[in-house]
């Protein structure tokens, strides 16, 4: 099993920025990418950026060039991921979630609430 610490959500005005953190342990040797999905009320869930072990990155279009996910994987048993995001919009208003793939499965969080709202 892969247990998650997600961080960094709240309540934040148009045009700040906010990080999010994401610390996963337990069964990470079979991760081989991290990222975060978000979902926001009466839509699907969506992806936002992901990364994998080797530092391959995606974003989806609507944060592309406003964020930035990063890792570390210095850690024999915790990968954490990291996703800044600047520049936000009403529209990022959402839970995120930290997800990881595993070999054959994969994980999520519980979630984080990120408003963005004067």
């Amino acid at each position: 099993q892969v247990q998650f610490v997600e961080s960094g959500g709240g309540l934040v005005q148009p045009g700040g920025s906010l990080r999010l953190s994401c610390a996963a342990s337990g069964t990470i040797f079979s991760i081989y990418a991290m990222g975060w999905y978000r979902q926001a009320p009466g839509k699907q869930r969506e992806l936002v950026a992901v990364i994998t072990n080797s530092g391959s990155t995606n974003y989806a279009d609507s944060v592309k060039g406003r964020s930035t996910i990063s890792r570390d994987n210095g850690k024999k048993t915790v990968k954490t991921v990291y996703l800044q995001m600047n520049t936000l919009k009403p529209e990022d208003t959402a839970v995120y979630y930290c997800h990881a793939d595993g070999v054959g499965r994969e994980y999520w969080g519980q979630g984080t609430q990120v408003t963005v709202s004067s």
